[in-house]
């Protein structure tokens, strides 16, 4: 049976040490403060990446990894073994021009190699969850084909809510509007925002966290009812309300496993530190 081997863009929020357990490949976006240009998740983590963020008068950029970047990867990993099949996990396309570099370099390949793209449509541990699962799967000995069909699955059930502590960052960066983040913050609204059809999408504006967290509770609720679930709490530099999150999703589902997730500076550049989010999808 020919070796799977799957490969993710560093906004999967994976640590380094569980690709180096299930041999997945990670390939960093880029972080630009000023001048200065960091590979996310290899030269600048997260907590040295949010404390740049607060003290920095300048906004970072991010950018994707280049055609050639892949390249080298993938015949990097065809070069060990020729008949290996890929699995490319990435960050949502409307996001950023990680998967379509993904999809150019498969194409410079020579001898039309067995590698399937995926644009997640999702972001963080939207995505990295179905990579993870996609490794385990690996690791067991499935097929390829049955690989693809339990991440597709999972992606498509995954289910992503999150709260920003500041609307300030999405402002700077230009995903909502001066006078929006001005009323929001002196009005103390928290927009509810989630992740659909590969954008950030407002769900419901409330006032104050507690309020923005019980109507989480509640949509999680209708959408998953008593099923089992499997869970990821995620947060950028501040988990307190990562943590009570936690504990609500804990009081109110039959949850199979939890995984911690601190978002890395590519996404944590538009969304600021403080931000919280829980993502679930059945068991």
């Amino acid at each position: 049976m020919c070796a799977v081997k799957i490969v993710v863009d560093s906004t999967s929020d994976i640590p380094a040490e569980e690709c180096q357990r299930l041999g997945i490949e990670m390939i960093p976006l880029k972080v630009h403060f000023g001048e200065e240009t960091y590979l996310d998740g290899v030269t600048i983590g997260p907590g040295n990446f949010y404390d740049m963020l607060e003290a920095s008068l300048v906004m970072p950029t991010t950018s994707q990894p280049s055609p050639n970047d892949f390249l080298e990867l993938y015949q990097c990993i065809l070069d060990k073994d020729p008949e290996a099949q890929i699995i490319s996990f990435h960050l949502s396309s409307e996001f950023s021009g990680t998967y379509q570099s993904a999809v150019i370099a498969k194409s410079m390949l020579e001898g039309e190699p067995d590698i399937t793209v995926v644009d997640s449509r999702s972001a963080s541990h939207g995505f990295g969850a179905a990579a993870l699962l996609a490794a385990e799967m690996a690791r067991e000995g499935a097929s390829k084909e049955q690989i693809l069909e339990a991440a597709y699955r999972l992606l498509k059930g995954m289910r992503i809510y999150f709260l920003v502590d500041t609307l300030e960052y999405l402002q700077r960066g230009g995903r909502i509007g001066k006078a929006a983040a001005l009323i929001g913050g002196l009005l103390n609204i928290k927009p509810i925002l989630t992740i659909q059809d590969g954008v950030v999408a407002p769900v419901e504006k409330t006032r104050g966290t507690k309020k923005a967290m019980n109507r989480i509770i509640e949509m999680l609720e209708e959408e998953f009812g008593r099923s089992p679930v499997h869970v990821g709490i995620g947060w950028s530099k501040y988990d307190e309300h990562a943590k009570e999150l936690l504990a609500r999703v804990q009081e109110k589902f039959d949850v199979r496993s939890v995984r911690h997730v601190l978002i890395g500076g590519v996404i944590g550049a538009h969304v600021g530190p403080g931000t919280s989010a829980v993502f679930m999808y059945k068991a």
